[in-house]
């Protein structure tokens, strides 16, 4: 059920999860101030073509929608969030991928890293996302701009996106460096990976 009392599709809901309505921030460390005329965004790494948004190119691409759910490893769900941004598979064609890539490691302002395997980003609901549910994305919920990864769990949905990185193979982000599972599948309540 959420908040009022309304049904929720169970087949929505993955195991161990709580419907909310709120959305809650939850990060480490401080949110980073950034100036957006400094701002880029950057594919790098094993690539054949890298590819570098300035803020200015970024607003001029952002033109793609998707709807889709939002789950936390902490076991809260938040349904039908409407992101606003770039299709991350667009950008990455562009960058021409080589096949020995096979990971990503997505770079973030304030430190943060993340790692998943290359075939999740491929999805077309993967977006890097400068508006949630028709405002700007707020600072604390990952603004200027976010990834979004909605079947993994929201530690994968990087805030304050600054590259992704190309890799050969799989190497752990922060999370992941401190027992979090690399995956992230909210289906297969893959939270932990002691």
């Amino acid at each position: 059920m959420v908040g009022g009392g309304q049904a929720v599709d169970k087949d929505r809901v993955p195991p161990g999860q709580a419907v909310t309505q709120k959305f809650p921030v939850l990060s480490y460390g401080q949110t980073p101030t950034i100036d957006l005329a400094a701002w880029t965004f950057e594919v790098i790494g094993l690539v054949n073509n890298p590819v570098r948004l300035t803020w200015t190119d970024f607003l001029a691409r952002a033109n793609d929608v998707v709807t889709a759910d939002f789950h936390c490893v902490t076991g809260w769900s938040r349904l039908d969030n409407r992101w606003e941004g770039i299709v991350v598979r667009d950008i990455l064609d562009e960058a021409r991928i080589p096949p020995t890539a096979t990971h990503v490691m997505a770079h973030c302002y304030g430190g943060y890293t993340t790692n998943l395997p290359l075939q999740a980003l491929l999805s077309p609901d993967v977006l890097l996302a400068h508006r949630h549910d028709g405002a700007p994305l707020e600072p604390d919920h990952g603004g200027p701009v976010r990834l979004v990864v909605p079947d993994r769990y929201a530690y994968k949905s990087a805030k304050w996106i600054k590259a992704l990185e190309l890799l050969p193979e799989n190497k752990r982000g922060f999370w992941e460096l401190h027992g979090y599972n690399s995956n992230a599948d909210p289906w297969r309540s893959e939270r932990y990976d002691f």
